[in-house]
């Protein structure tokens, strides 16, 4: 950075109203993350040193969303853009770095662009875009020396003019030194009697300051006002995603079924089936097999795991190295430790299961009896057979076998043997008596 103190302004005071929400507009995630926390997190890699959110209706949600990461100022009423980040007046009194404004629903911009933009000397400095189809976008003109003469609205374009494919996104980053005197100078005198942030570039010029044109691509500054621009957002965002792992050494066998979350971690030679959703807060390490309609939250998976099909891991699953988990198996809250299987159908809850236990199809751990959460701990090379239930709080030791259908609801020893059913009884000839008796009243 040529600059030693850079202030971020987002602006995030529209009303959101195409959303139908009552949660706020950027706070509407991306990729498992509020798309304002995407900017700022983002912006944060440039080490500004004030951080400001211009919000209109809303304040309380933002202020609980960013905490003390940001200072919320309120734009009311709200009178434009250029009014907007003439409200930031307060929060950046004796500001004399780079200012680089951004919009709190245009969450793609990347860091590098950021960094074009704040190292770039000019005074006013406007992020432009070449679309594929420049539709209604306002016109950037730039002279033959480079410099930006004018932000040219559509609807006041000439044939001309309108022929140019630059295209102004908004954003913008302004010398703080002279920011709030060329914001002072902006007029309300238009058909919506609101000020406009664009027209500081012909103040900027007439005051003989230096205005300039950074680019990137259209997909960065793409806006998100609808939850089918939403959508369109997500999809993009995905792809990216996708294409990333796949360089980094991930098999993806149905690309566009998988998603991610913005800080999903995947090691090398990873393979991922069809309809995979990886929530906040997954890591998988390397080796590892994901089978198909598997959905990931909040896990960790050690080396050469093989997980699914259709299996779940909630928050704080913790899987060691070459533990298999199975078909239609949820694991929430617990530690399954190297080697161990949990093969079909179970669940297991705020537990511990040690190194080579084998857990049978249909057991589940007893957690929760309506008001409080237990633990089960399962020692190493335990045998659990199928359907049993485990009723926590209780221990299992190591090398302990549970028959099947067992209730488990006290200590296991090590090594012994605990079964808990009642004796079969048989009785003779009842069942063909009970057909004769069912025909005979079906007959009836």
């Amino acid at each position: 950075m040529t600059h030693t103190e850079l202030a971020i302004v987002v602006l995030a005071a529209g009303k959101g109203t195409r959303m139908k929400s009552k949660l706020h507009k950027v706070l509407h995630p991306l990729g498992g993350r509020p798309m304002l926390h995407h900017l700022m997190d983002t912006a944060d890699l440039l080490n500004p040193s004030r951080n400001v959110i211009v919000v209109g209706a809303g304040k309380e949600q933002v202020e609980n969303s960013v905490g003390d990461k940001a200072e919320v100022v309120v734009q009311e009423p709200q009178l434009g853009t250029g009014h907007a980040v003439q409200v930031t007046k307060d929060a950046l009194a004796g500001f004399k770095g780079r200012v680089l404004i951004l919009y709190g629903d245009v969450p793609m911009v990347s860091q590098n662009t950021m960094e074009d933009m704040v190292s770039n000397d000019a005074d006013v400095v406007v992020l432009g875009f070449k679309p594929n189809d420049a539709k209604a976008y306002g016109r950037l003109k730039v002279s033959s020396d480079g410099n930006l003469d004018a932000i040219i609205e559509f609807k006041d374009a000439n044939e001309d003019e309108r022929a140019i494919d630059l295209c102004n996104s908004g954003i913008m980053a302004l010398n703080g030194e002279s920011m709030f005197d060329l914001l002072d100078a902006l007029s309300n005198d238009n058909a919506a009697g609101e000020y406009y942030l664009t027209d500081v570039v012909e103040i900027a010029n007439s005051k003989g300051l230096k205005c300039a044109v950074t680019m990137t691509s259209e997909q960065e500054v793409t806006g998100i006002n609808s939850r089918s621009e939403l959508a369109s957002a997500e999809k993009m965002y995905q792809q990216t995603r996708r294409q990333y792992f796949m360089d980094e050494g991930v098999t993806l066998i149905d690309p566009e079924t998988i998603y991610f979350s913005y800080d999903t971690i995947i090691g090398r030679d990873v393979v991922v089936g069809p309809n995979v959703l990886f929530g906040p807060g997954v890591e998988i390490a390397d080796d590892v097999t994901i089978n198909a309609f598997c959905h990931l939250e909040g896990a960790s998976v050690g080396e050469g795991a093989s997980i699914g099909p259709f299996s779940r891991l909630r928050p704080a699953a913790k899987l060691g190295a070459g533990v298999k988990v199975g078909n239609f198996v949820e694991i929430k809250k617990a530690d399954i430790e190297e080697g161990a299987k949990v093969s079909h159908l179970s669940y297991i809850g705020d537990a511990r299961v040690g190194k080579n236990t084998n857990i049978g199809a249909g057991t589940i751990t007893c957690n929760y009896d309506g008001y409080f959460k237990y633990h089960t701990d399962i020692g190493e090379g335990a045998f659990i057979g199928s359907n049993s239930a485990l009723v926590a709080p209780v221990n299992i030791g190591d090398g302990a076998i549970v028959g099947a259908g067992s209730v488990i609801t006290t200590v296991v020893e090590s090594d012994e043997l605990a079964i808990e059913r009642s004796k079969q009884r048989s009785v003779a000839g009842w069942a063909n008596k009970f057909r004769k008796k069912q025909q005979e009243k079906k007959n009836k």
